[in-house]
């Protein structure tokens, strides 16, 4: 009876990892081994990897990531032109700490949004936040706030995230406004937050996308000169994926 009613004042005061752990315990035949510290600390220790996979799954879901990648999953084949050892090293968030960004360039379907999405979710179970948009949906995104008042809320809220990934930059020519939209949400992290980019256009036309030079100067300032730059290289990953069949095998 005591068992039951402390199991469900941890659950009460949504302590569920300890009360799990509480559970499991009683199921131990061996139980009676383990003194009271050791049967604490396997508690806490739920708890603290309850709490922890919940925020992760928090981060995750509000990141919104295009793909559901990892860094396990990255393809390394040297003809993708690839760093193994950079990427590894990108892993461990000492770039987010430094406030540096990734610019990942190449043609369509090289997987630049899987590798993206793969860095930003380990920045995620690193513990730091993240926000995915395609460039032309936060574009649109940031008009209408403009229109119905949100502007400033959604530049706070852009400005206080660890990373952002902005995929198929430079797919159109952007405007003066939107240029200036850009600038805004740039200038808020410059310095101060990372930004990953990726783009099928090298770096250095990047500037023939966007109407205004001064403002396209401005623009690149703030993202270039701090940034690893990631050319992938190789056939289409689309294409290679679609010329296996159902039991695993390449097709001729």
């Amino acid at each position: 009876m005591l068992t039951h009613s402390t199991i469900d004042r941890l659950d009460a005061l949504r302590l569920h990892g300890m009360s799990t752990a509480l559970r499991e315990q009683y199921d131990m035949p061996d139980i009676a081994s383990l003194t009271f510290d050791d049967r604490l600390g396997l508690m806490v220790d739920r708890e603290a990897t309850t709490r922890a996979n919940v925020q992760l799954h928090g981060r995750l879901r509000r990141a919104g990531l295009r793909q559901t990648a990892s860094i396990a999953d990255i393809d390394f084949r040297k003809t993708r032109g690839l760093n193994k050892q950079l990427i590894l090293s990108l892993t461990s968030g000492e770039w987010i700490r430094q406030h540096q960004n990734i610019l990942i360039t190449g043609a369509t379907g090289v997987g630049k949004s899987f590798l993206a999405c793969a860095l930003a979710h380990a920045a995620c179970m690193e513990g730091y936040t993240a926000l995915y948009y395609r460039l032309p949906r936060l574009l649109e995104e940031l008009q209408l706030a403009r229109g119905d008042g949100r502007y400033l809320r959604i530049l706070r809220k852009l400005a206080r995230t660890d990373i952002i990934v902005i995929d198929d930059w430079g797919l159109v020519r952007m405007s003066h406004p939107q240029q200036t939209d850009i600038l805004e949400v740039l200038d808020d992290r410059h310095q101060r937050r990372s930004t990953m980019i990726t783009s099928q256009l090298p770096v250095e036309t990047w500037h023939q996308t966007m109407a205004d030079p001064t403002l396209a100067d401005a623009i690149l300032d703030r993202l270039v000169h701090i940034a690893h730059v990631i050319n992938l290289t190789g056939d289409s990953m689309r294409k290679r994926t679609a010329s296996i069949d159902d039991s695993g095998h390449l097709r001729k």
